[in-house]
């Protein structure tokens, strides 16, 4: 095994304990503790340590012995190695946190609080762990399987689908009106957090910039020299004045938008600029596309 592949193997982990760490503090010290029920597997292990008095990390592991299984058939060995990585550690870190915090006051007794930090926890961690090509197992498994067949339909929301169906169970068992509302904060939570920790770092922004020959050329250096990103010409034409037009299209990271916003109007306040989202960008700089959707 080269170093390279080795190192990017090494960092690949350590984002996942990362998540592992961060998805268990959420269910550990927000979620469990208020019987909430967060969704997939942890949600419905949750609701089975409610009813048998079982530890939610134990029950974890084994509701997701049968979908290993199934992520191995769909995805093969190397994403059944991660997943079953990151369920054996944040199970393991979800029962090292009900031991070290057992004898210390509860955090918060507030539910809509431990709704909210719980799914931004739960969503952060999981997010880091979908990033590195990972799952927390159970219905997480599941989510992926749907995203191949339904790529249109965002990772998020499929879980949060599942979730809804989960929510409504838990709403039977616990009989509790006001602790089923508070479920759905935390999955809302949890799904915009963990939208934005996968998809957010792919956005930016796409500038089409309007400008004359002469202008173009200057911005360009300045674009090539001073941002150190890339961009291209494109010929065009005013439909009223007849004039030739030369466009720059570029997309930029959105840290550094406000520094091409200054390129644009020194070099020609009076160009015509465009400022659009992109959502997902492949290529160098940005996502590879040999990578997996997510």
């Amino acid at each position: 095994m080269s170093k390279k592949r080795l190192l990017k193997i090494l960092i690949r982990y350590s984002v996942i304990t990362l998540g592992c760490v961060i998805f268990s503090l959420g269910v550990a010290l927000f979620l469990d503790p208020l019987n909430i029920a967060s969704g997939g597997v942890t949600g419905i292990a949750i609701i089975i340590g409610y009813l048998t008095g079982l530890h939610t990390g134990i029950l974890i592991i084994i509701i997701n012995v049968p979908l290993f299984v199934l992520g191995a058939i769909f995805f093969g060995k190397w994403f059944t190695i991660s997943t079953m990585y990151s369920t054996i550690v944040s199970s393991l870190f979800i029962e090292l946190w009900v031991i070290v915090f057992k004898n210390v006051p509860p955090i918060t007794t507030n539910t809509l609080i431990a709704a909210v930090l719980g799914g931004t926890l739960f969503g952060c961690g999981l997010g880091l762990i979908f990033r590195m090509g990972s799952t927390t197992g159970g219905t997480d498994i599941v989510v992926k399987i749907l995203r191949k067949k339904f790529r249109y339909i965002r990772t998020g929301i499929i879980s949060m689908t599942i979730d809804l169906v989960i929510i409504g169970v838990s709403a039977i068992i616990y009989k509790n009106f006001e602790l089923t509302c508070y479920t759905v904060v935390s999955i809302l939570v949890m799904t915009g957090v963990f939208d934005w920790v996968l998809y957010g770092g792919n956005s930016a922004k796409l500038v089409y910039i309007i400008t004359t020959q002469e202008k173009a050329e200057i911005m360009r250096e300045r674009i090539l020299k001073d941002l150190d990103i890339g961009a291209t010409f494109v010929d065009g034409e005013g439909a009223y004045s007849g004039n030739e037009k030369r466009i720059i299209l570029c997309a930029i990271k959105n840290f550094i938008y406000p520094k091409l916003r200054d390129v644009v109007k020194e070099a020609d306040p009076a160009a015509f600029t465009i400022v659009t989202s992109a959502k997902e960008i492949y290529g160098e700089g940005y996502k590879d596309p040999h990578d997996d959707e997510l």
